[in-house]
């Protein structure tokens, strides 16, 4: 108890929560720029800790983190444009929600989806962590295969009513994904001589091209038709009716917000593979799967709930094991080293209030940015209102900057052009987008670890024997078959297609 009050007495002043909060407004700002990254703006602000106190700096860095979470699905309802990698599925429904003119509810619900999330998360990861953590250890290769594989599957339920354009459009994905060095030989692979293509194509410029440059690109061909002023600027969507939609939604909340906090705890999975992940699982237990991808605050809720709790998830293998779980606490943990902090078994022991300083900040982070967007969203909104004609030269001068930020390199804007022309043809013929970028993430992850599975036991039925690889593929397996069960009943394109098909 000595521990927790000095660490609420750490917190607790008007320096440290006046960090935090830069931290949360400059997350929000980073995570709603198309190609900004979480992790460019974590980065960004590591030198800064380096001159202050580990829970000054670790708050710094948490807020970044926390805001630019739930920063990107500001961009990914306005505009159908990902403001972050792991704000893919947040536009499946939060775009057309408000091209319904209900972009007043697609943001409150993101929102309050990314907050409930961010807690659900956190206290999983003060009470479980030392489990979750040994649970974490116990994923080799052929556990991760099969979560990808699990993953990648997908696929079916995420086509859109045509099964064999989404495939299609997954196998490209992967296709593109074989560009680039061997992962275990180094050797090149279609690179055509090409050096810049020796590390693959980026997927930041990939993401953005396909979902921004396309959607623009439909813009300028056909506009789209305003959304009046006084609905696109509506943002006191009452609070009680709010709250009702959120505790309708409590059962999906809370497993999105499981899965998130899970697939985070893995290395390298993140929270783009959950919230993809959480969108597919919503969807399978819907009563109403057919109306996600038309604007349902489920697909909303899913997508957001799981990206933001993935990042509590990702705390647990750092603190509990040194282990950082993706590239932020990479960078949080390097922090602490400077600091002469060693994260592990022993840092509760050793460090208690540094510890629990990290809680507190955490879930600090989350009601700041609950209050920063809550009072930012009519400036939001304000956005839909400037005409297209200023509105998408800018967009796409900060897709090309964001580009070119990830390598400093003209090759990645290049990149950005021609995946973008890539989604423009594929939305003109109605080839779902999200196989290809479930493709593009998945592809590399589950060779990788399918060849360093079978180098170490060219047994197969290795993955059957182990017990969370034999799960993981039954229930690949079992979401693969509902996905075409579902597919063959849908006999032809819903409304949505339609209506990509008319913007294209």
């Amino acid at each position: 108890m000595d521990s927790i009050l000095l660490s609420f007495e750490s917190i607790l002043n008007i320096q440290t929560i006046l960090i935090l909060l830069a931290g949360v407004v400059a997350g929000i700002i980073v995570g709603s720029i198309p190609g900004f990254t979480i992790t460019m703006g974590v980065a960004l602000t590591l030198p800064f800790s380096f001159s202050m106190d580990p829970v000054n700096g670790i708050a710094l860095m948490m807020g970044v983190q926390v805001g630019g979470s739930a920063g990107g699905l500001i961009t990914s309802c306005l505009f159908g444009i990902p403001g972050t990698p792991s704000s893919v599925a947040t536009t499946f429904d939060g775009y057309p929600m408000v091209k319904n003119g209900e972009a007043g509810k697609a943001l409150a619900i993101g929102l309050w989806s990314s907050f409930i999330g961010t807690i659900i998360s956190g206290i999983i990861l003060i009470f479980t962590a030392p489990i979750l953590a040994e649970w974490a250890l116990e994923f080799g290769p052929w556990e991760m295969f099969a979560l990808m594989l699990f993953g990648i599957s997908a696929i079916a339920s995420l086509s859109d009513g045509s099964l064999i354009k989404g495939l299609i459009s997954g196998m490209l994905g992967i296709l593109f994904a074989l560009v680039g060095s061997d992962p275990l030989t180094a050797i090149p692979r279609f690179t055509f001589g090409m050096s810049e293509l020796m590390s693959g194509f980026n997927f930041l410029p990939v993401l953005i091209g396909l979902f921004a440059f396309s959607q623009l690109m439909s813009d300028i061909k056909r506009p789209p038709a305003p959304v009046p002023f006084s609905e696109a600027s509506n943002v006191s969507y009452p609070l009680p009716k709010l709250l009702k939609d959120m505790w309708s939604s409590g059962t999906n909340v809370i497993r999105s917000s499981f899965i998130g906090t899970l697939v985070g705890i893995l290395p390298a999975a993140g929270g783009s593979i959950a919230n993809i992940l959480s969108y597919d699982i919503a969807k399978k237990f819907s009563r109403k799967s057919h109306e996600f991808g038309k604007g349902t605050k489920e697909g909303i809720i899913a997508a957001e709930s799981a990206n933001n709790s993935s990042i509590g998830g990702s705390f647990v293998p750092m603190l509990a094991f040194g282990i950082p779980g993706d590239a932020v606490t990479a960078m949080m943990l390097g922090a602490l080293l400077i600091h002469g902090i060693q994260p592990g078994p022993l840092l509760m022991e050793n460090q208690p209030v540094l510890v629990y300083g990290i809680f507190i900040s955490f879930f600090l982070a989350a009601f700041l940015m609950l209050i920063v967007q809550s009072l930012g969203i009519k400036v939001f909104l304000k956005i839909n209102n400037i005409p297209q004609h200023v509105l998408i030269p800018v967009i796409l001068l900060l897709c090309v900057l964001g580009s070119f930020a990830v390598n400093n390199r003209m090759f990645d804007v290049w990149v950005l052009l021609a995946f973008g022309l890539i989604g423009y043809w594929m939305k003109a013929n109605l080839f779902p987008l999200a196989p290809f970028i479930l493709g593009i993430i998945l592809g590399p992850m589950i060779e990788e670890n399918l060849r360093q599975a079978i180098s170490v036991s060219p047994d197969l039925t290795t993955f059957f024997t182990r017990p969370i690889s034999a799960v993981l593929l039954v229930m690949a397996a079992a979401s693969l078959t509902y996905g075409i069960i579902s597919s063959m009943k849908q006999n032809k394109p819903n409304e949505y297609e339609q209506e990509n098909k008319e913007s294209a």
